[in-house]
């Protein structure tokens, strides 16, 4: 047994034997009743927040709470620690938003980009460990298809992304039509800050911001070898107006489209696409 499902467990266990449903068991939280499920079933990991919450109501003195980190530190594949997180989270999220000003998003990558990036952060690595992070990158895609609560998706991209191949022409052709054709079945929409644009929002900063039905929003940042996700609500609204200040100095979203898919036909013929400017 896993050590999200143990707790879960035993979450259920003390909650039923002290007799409080869901509801009551919440009141008091900012969590819903999905939530606290997926949690006693071992599909969430249960946050801090809530382990404080159950170690008050259940009376059980701090049980949770010092357990709360197991739990957080427990692996469940071959993505990065500290992105296990916001893995989880994603694939609850109602909305995401996302800005990657030097690459692709990991949930809109093809396979040869996916390799390259693994590749050049790992070169020692071997191919079948290669292999294992690409498909496990690739496999977050499932959140846009139709078995799925599909979420409602923003991706705003640096025009240098488009403009300044990183794979040889019929990748990166690929990897264009890979955003094409999800934005053209309605699963996400893109917008593309201009090159030319002076100072803007998050410059400096990879930022994906989820939002929930049932749970407070996060915020999940990312440099080369590690990440943070960030709860604290001062911190996570001061992300989400930057975000928009960014959306805002972006292309519109018709236009971004029309941009990327321009670029992935010159790319398909094996021409360098004029840039954007």
């Amino acid at each position: 047994m896993s050590v999200p499902t143990f707790y879960g467990k035993e979450l259920r266990w003390k909650r039923e034997a002290a007799g409080l449903s869901l509801e009551t068991f919440l009141k008091g939280s900012y969590f819903g009743k999905t939530y606290l499920s997926d949690i006693e079933h071992g599909q969430r990991r249960m946050p801090i927040e809530l382990a404080r919450h159950a170690d008050l109501v259940l009376k059980t003195d701090g049980f949770f709470e010092r357990r709360c980190e197991d739990v957080q530190k427990a692996r469940r594949g071959p993505h990065a620690a500290y992105f296990e997180k916001a893995l989880e989270a994603e694939r609850h999220a109602e909305s995401i938003e996302e800005w990657c000003p030097v690459t692709f998003p990991g949930l809109l990558q093809t396979a040869p980009y996916a390799r390259a990036l693994v590749r050049s952060a790992h070169p020692a690595a071997s191919d079948e460990w290669v292999e294992e992070k690409v498909t496990a990158r690739l496999a977050r895609a499932r959140l846009f298809e139709e078995d799925h609560a599909i979420p409602e998706y923003w991706v705003v991209l640096h025009a240098s992304l488009i403009w300044d191949p990183m794979l040889p022409a019929p990748d990166m052709a690929a990897q264009l039509g890979r955003v094409v054709e999800l934005a053209e079945r309605h699963r996400i929409t893109p917008q593309i800050v201009p090159r030319k644009c002076a100072a803007y929002p998050l410059m400096a900063a990879s930022v994906m911001v989820m939002d929930f039905p049932d749970a407070p929003p996060l915020v999940y940042t990312e440099a080369s070898y590690s990440g943070d996700t960030i709860d604290d609500p001062a911190l996570v609204k001061q992300y989400r107006k930057a975000y928009d200040r960014l959306r805002a100095v972006a292309l519109a979203p018709d236009t971004s489209l029309a941009k990327i898919k321009a670029a992935a036909e010159d790319y398909r013929n094996g021409k360098h696409p004029e840039r954007l400017e």
